[in-house]
């Protein structure tokens, strides 16, 4: 009674949690099943628990007062990943609140779990629970009777208990290449889990080339080639594909600053218009993971230097012929190349958080996925070779961006890329 009790009241919070964030983010924000950002992801398994886990998955504790006799905590599962086979003397209700999942009593076939949905767990049944192969997925843990409760845990779940126990339930893209399947999803995990919900095709198509041919392309590390998605998902104004590739980014290693300082290399080269909503975006992403607002502050430059430090880094990365675009401005147009040197290059450019070549390569990502950017484009071209990006790594980044920017502006920032670089 107790438990159906804990149940009821857990899943009343969630719903009620829900349905304020969705009012609150009303325009602006999906549903947070979209998101999948109800509750803190938490840390990485301690050792002690990890030994249990085939695969990484992530723990926060919700409840901290002891007296209650009600621990909750949520756990997170990356693709693939679930626990061994284990039984609790006491019982346990599981909530599914994110992605998609599976939970096995021994002896009876798997269970899909989604957003919603609710498992009680008997006393001393032995079972197994965790994400799907394709997807993300979280549930809040509740320890029932936890006074006397014990775990007892058995062996793993092994890869074909798994392929089993998840085909039997699996929906559709069958065609789909594996790696690419991983790839996408730890990448795009929420967008990922949508498509091969309700488009398998477009899961297919789109996963196979984007995270099976494309991603072989190039040599750019994983960090490198989120941020300059990132960079093109602003300019290109796709919020809910931005909001998902930055949960991927940061599960790359893509530091909440080197997060925040892309979207402050944004704003002189795609305008404040266009960044603004991705500012309250990353925010809100950012909080969920328990991430504390404000970020310390990577400015480099004060009102006095802004103009100085901003032109010796213009001239870092361009030459001397900013001093020859300067003179040639007609005295009306002077106060342009003023602003560049103290705001562009002053305010953000010599920031800290990121280095200049990953600078260029952003803005470079950023002005390709514009479109009728082209002789800014070739000016950035150059700048990227001067602090050190080859052509090679250059090439690269358009071949990322090509399945989110289409193949228009891909052949026309390569056409670009071959008159500063020629073969």
């Amino acid at each position: 009674m107790k438990s159906r009790l804990i149940t009821t009241l857990v899943v009343l919070l969630f719903a009620a949690t829900g349905i304020y964030a969705q009012n609150k983010d009303k325009g602006n924000m999906k549903t947070n099943e979209r998101m999948g950002v109800v509750f803190p992801r938490g840390e990485k398994l301690p050792e002690m628990f990890s030994k249990y886990f085939t695969g990484q998955a992530y723990l926060a504790r919700l409840t901290r007062n002891g007296e209650l006799n009600c621990p909750i905590s949520n756990v997170t599962f990356e693709p693939g990943c679930r626990n061994n086979w284990h039984s609790h003397t006491g019982g346990q209700v599981l909530v599914a609140v994110s992605g998609r999942g599976y939970y096995q009593a021994a002896g009876e076939p798997a269970r899909e779990l989604r957003p919603g949905d609710v498992v009680e767990i008997a006393p001393d049944v032995v079972h197994w629970h965790g994400a799907a192969p394709d997807s993300w997925f979280s549930h809040l843990a509740i320890e029932a009777n936890p006074q006397t409760n014990r775990n007892t845990w058995l062996e793993p779940v092994d890869d074909a208990q798994y392929a089993a126990a998840t085909s039997a339930v699996a929906g559709a893209a069958s065609r789909s290449d594996e790696t690419a399947v991983r790839n996408y999803t730890a990448s795009f995990p929420e967008q990922a889990s949508k498509f091969k919900a309700e488009d398998p095709e477009l899961f297919e198509i789109f996963g196979n080339f984007a995270f099976g041919e494309v991603l072989g392309y190039g040599e750019l590390d994983p960090r490198m080639r989120m941020m300059c998605i990132l960079a093109s998902c602003i300019a290109g104004q796709a919020h809910a594909e931005y909001r998902s590739a930055l949960g991927g980014a940061l599960d790359a290693g893509v530091t909440p600053v080197e997060a925040k300082e892309v979207l402050y290399q944004a704003v002189p080269y795609v305008g404040m218009a266009r960044v603004a909503d991705f500012v309250d975006i990353t925010n809100g992403v950012l909080a969920a993971r328990g991430v504390v607002l404000p970020l310390e502050g990577q400015s480099t430059t004060s009102p006095e230097t802004r103009f100085e430090k901003g032109l010796a880094v213009q001239k870092a990365i361009f030459g001397e012929r900013i001093d020859a675009m300067r003179a040639a401005a007609p005295a009306n147009q002077k106060h342009i190349q003023d602003y560049l040197s103290a705001n562009c290059f002053g305010d953000y450019v010599a920031r800290g958080g990121l280095d200049a070549k990953m600078r260029e390569l952003l803005t470079f990502s950023m002005l390709l996925s514009l479109g009728g950017c082209e002789p800014q484009l070739k000016g950035h071209i150059q700048g990227n070779v001067n602090v050190g990006n080859d052509k090679r790594t250059l090439l690269a980044v358009v071949t990322q961006l090509l399945p989110y920017v289409g193949y228009p502006r891909t052949l026309n920032a390569i056409a670009c890329l071959n008159e500063v670089i020629p073969e």
